[in-house]
């Protein structure tokens, strides 16, 4: 019999470039890329970074109401968004600004929805991928439901690589306390549907750390629901992007889902709204940012010989990518609240149409009375 004691089993970690810049091995992968798809990755890694940083310092400007930084998590997210094909689907949260860069969204739109002027913006249909989940781990039955959907349309293990298809759903460490992604996790292994779990082990679930929602680490909970785990180091964009490119392609072949725990480290605040010195201290911080995944990239890439001028152009790329954002987002239209009752049913109700009018001639005499005034 088991006890509260009984020392908790290590789990292999996958790496293959440690925080100094230097490349591990692993037997089960490897990254086989050039010097140039590196500094691909890093060009993803450095921009995701820009935008997450300005967009933060537009909601501390007021002109976004909220913001949820990625500060730290980018290699996971970029890692694993570069390992999808064009026709792979992506379901992202909230965070996953790194997928949205690397599906080839404007990321411009991301600030639409955190001012609350908009919803996305983009047509789901076009990059890959879904509008950002709010509601926590629900995505991931989304991602069971099309996986499934996948493998009913025979687009799954035909050998043609143009025609099989997977896809990945997004989810930190405090969705897995949702009965939602035991759920997805349970359906999609008995079904064995085309999906790839990936969980961005940031540590904490807003306030409250890992270690209070489970006692093993949550890649084991796949072999309880019957499908194959791997753990990675989530600031590791290399061993994201082998670990993820080989999950997919298993789920392409017909083999079934996957459930991968990328362990990141939220480095800045859960939401703009948040203050993470209330509940983490700043030795645990520190700690992880001697592993930030930009920096273990770049001394890689020194070591073997990127020139500086590189690193100079990728600068004044960024400021550019800057400077766009923040005008971007001062031009953003004030949405018409009246067009909110268009999207509430597939054909309007009478109820809905009436509360609508009731909407439109408030808002009107607010603005005649602004005029007159």
């Amino acid at each position: 019999m088991s006890s509260s004691t009984d020392p908790i089993p290590e789990v292999p970690l996958v790496q293959l470039l440690a925080p100094s810049g230097e490349r591990m091995t692993d037997p089960q992968h490897s990254f086989d890329g050039d010097r140039a798809e590196i500094e691909a990755l890093y060009r993803d890694l450095v921009m995701t970074r820009r935008v997450d940083t300005e967009a933060y310092a537009l909601q501390r400007h007021g002109e976004l109401g909220l913001w949820p930084p990625a500060l730290g998590q980018e290699a996971a997210q970029i890692g694993s968004a570069r390992a999808l094909r064009d026709h792979d689907f992506a379901f992202p949260t909230y965070r996953d600004h790194g997928v949205a860069w690397c599906r080839g969204v404007d990321p411009t739109l991301l600030l639409g929805i955190f001012r609350g002027a908009d919803l996305g913006g983009w047509d789901p249909a076009d990059h890959g991928l879904a509008l950002p989940n709010i509601i926590i781990g629900a995505q991931t039955l989304h991602a069971t439901g099309y996986a499934m959907a996948l493998s009913l349309e025979g687009l799954v293990g035909t050998g043609d690589p143009d025609r099989d298809s997977a896809v990945i759903a997004y989810f930190g460490d405090g969705a897995t306390s949702q009965g939602d992604v035991s759920e997805a996790l349970d359906w999609a292994a008995v079904h064995q549907s085309p999906v790839v779990f990936f969980c961005e082990n940031n540590h904490y679930a807003i306030s409250v750390p890992v270690a209070s929602q489970t006692r093993v680490p949550i890649v084991q909970r796949a072999a309880g629901f019957g499908l194959p785990g791997v753990r990675v180091d989530g600031n590791d964009v290399l061993a994201c992007l082998a670990v993820t490119r080989r999950a997919l392609q298993r789920a392409r072949d017909g083999e079934g889902p996957t459930l991968i725990e990328a362990v990141t480290y939220r480095m800045g605040a859960h939401t703009t709204s948040d203050d993470p010195s209330r509940y983490r201290d700043a030795a645990e911080v520190d700690g992880w940012k001697a592993k930030d995944p930009l920096d273990r990239v770049r001394r890689l890439l020194v070591a073997e010989g990127t020139t500086d001028q590189f690193f100079a152009d990728l600068e004044d790329e960024a400021d550019a990518l800057g400077l766009r954002l923040r005008t971007a987002c001062q031009q953003i239209p004030e949405p018409d609240l009246a067009e909110l009752f268009d999207h509430v049913f597939v054909e309007s109700t009478v109820e809905n149409r009436q509360q609508q009018a009731e909407h439109v001639a408030w808002r009107d005499s607010i603005e005649g009375s602004v005029v007159a005034s």
